[in-house]
């Protein structure tokens, strides 16, 4: 088993290999504006999940998808050739969920915002259940009550 820092930093040359493998040397037209965006490579370096998005539509995300499996093999030579391990590890690629996930959590701070100003709106019409300072009325009664014990 390898040492995780040394996990870390192959997978992280990986990242950057594929990438720049990518965009240098792949000629494919159906191959869209992809962007790499995690690599993990297991314990014993024997095989790397490169995760990637996709800009565009459904269409172009499956027409990338095949691209690269269609090229994986390539894809992993290039690798072995600049990773310079023993064994080149076997490469996965999986499309990040990244993206949706993001879109989820504008659109949750989106509706929390929309009632935020719901609730504002409410707070500027609303007005007090009872005085405006309930506080003030049993200081005033206690002076009232001083005067009292002090006439009997």
């Amino acid at each position: 088993m390898a040492d995780p820092a040394r996990a870390r930093k192959i997978a992280d040359r990986i990242k950057v290999i594929v990438a720049e493998y990518l965009e240098f040397r792949i000629k494919d037209d159906r191959l869209g504006f992809v962007t790499i965006t995690d690599a993990r490579v297991t314990g014993d370096l024997q095989h790397a999940s490169v995760f990637y998005t996709v800009f565009g539509s459904d269409e172009e995300r499956q027409a990338t998808a095949a691209v690269l499996e269609a090229n994986k093999g390539r894809i992993r030579s290039a690798v072995g050739k600049q990773i310079g391990i023993r064994l080149t590890p076997s490469l996965e690629f999986i499309a990040d969920a990244l993206p949706e996930g993001a879109a989820h959590l504008e659109d949750l701070v989106a509706q929390t915002r929309a009632r935020d100003e719901e609730l504002a709106r409410a707070a500027a019409n609303a007005k007090h259940a009872g005085e405006p300072d309930p506080y003030k009325k049993p200081a005033e009664r206690l002076a009232a009550d001083d005067v009292d014990v002090e006439a009997r």
